[in-house]
């Protein structure tokens, strides 16, 4: 199957109460393991390329890795660009062949943020290409973007609704307590507040920084109305932790192939758990 947008598998998954996992990639090992996963679960899967898997991989590995990656399987397979920061970058996607594009102007004033965020969405539309935005800044650090404890806030139902209403993006994320990487405690989600948010707005939301957010958290906050539901963290542990394994156990093993595969396979067995728990198994 080919890549797809976002927007028809966010509408199923708003109309059937469950969330779509976006899974990040890093390099040909994850992109394998991601669709592996989809596959077996009968799910439809978003592959993400953040900041730092386009520095570490370059634009035309990753598409083309998401394309074959795609053409291997019957499921629908969305390739998103994830924290886009700027207006030319998520342009450089559209060009390359994303399917789906992040324009992050979480850190601008909102006006500003209104206003470059409707900039993309007008151009992406005509390439049939859906756009997710942030409204709050969420804490953390994932490769070149990090925001601190004060710079982090939650974002207010009111400025969401208006956001939405003039920008018209496909999703929104928010921030309600989540942050990038890995959490020192038990992360408190803001569950009334992303209520309210989904109330006010039109568009599904989208969690992220949610590797560490208990299974509870997790299904609460889709009974919220979040539909897209971003997971890094876990994969690395899961990829690192198999490939370590590997290595202590066989100090003298020179193949890649069988300290990757290994990782490949933790991998599938992570992404699988996580699309059971979203609930988007056997929506393919």
């Amino acid at each position: 199957m080919s890549l797809v947008s976002l927007a028809d598998l966010l509408k199923k998954a708003d109309q059937g109460g469950y969330a779509l996992g976006a899974f990040n990639c890093n390099n040909m090992e994850i992109v394998q393991s991601i669709v592996m996963a989809a596959e077996a679960e009968c799910s439809p899967v978003i592959i993400q390329a953040s900041q730092g898997a386009i520095k570490y991989a370059g634009l035309s590995y990753i598409i083309a890795l998401a394309r074959q990656a795609a053409e291997g399987v019957s499921v629908p397979v969305v390739l998103h660009l994830d924290h886009g920061t700027s207006f030319d970058q998520v342009m450089q996607c559209i060009r390359f062949g994303f399917t789906s594009v992040m324009y992050d102007g979480s850190h601008h004033p909102l006006e500003e943020n209104i206003a470059q965020t409707r900039r993309v969405v007008e151009i992406a539309r005509v390439f049939g290409i859906s756009v997710e935005a942030e409204l709050g800044r969420i804490g953390g650090t994932e490769d070149d973007i990090s925001v601190s404890d004060a710079e982090a806030f939650f974002t207010d139902p009111a400025e969401a609704k208006r956001f939405v209403e003039e920008t018209d993006v496909d999703a929104l994320a928010v921030s309600v307590g989540t942050a990038h990487g890995q959490y020192k405690g038990d992360p408190k989600l803001d569950f009334e507040r992303l209520a309210e948010i989904s109330r006010q707005v039109s568009c599904p939301l989208v969690l992220h920084g949610s590797s560490g957010v208990s299974d509870e958290s997790i299904t609460r906050a889709i009974e919220c109305g979040v539909r897209k539901i971003n997971i890094d963290t876990n994969i690395r542990e899961a990829f690192v932790g198999a490939m370590r394994t590997v290595l202590v156990n066989n100090p003298k093993e020179i193949d890649p192939r069988k300290v990757l595969g290994s990782a490949r396979d933790a991998g599938v067995e992570i992404i699988r758990e996580k699309i059971r728990l979203f609930g988007s198994s056997g929506k393919a």
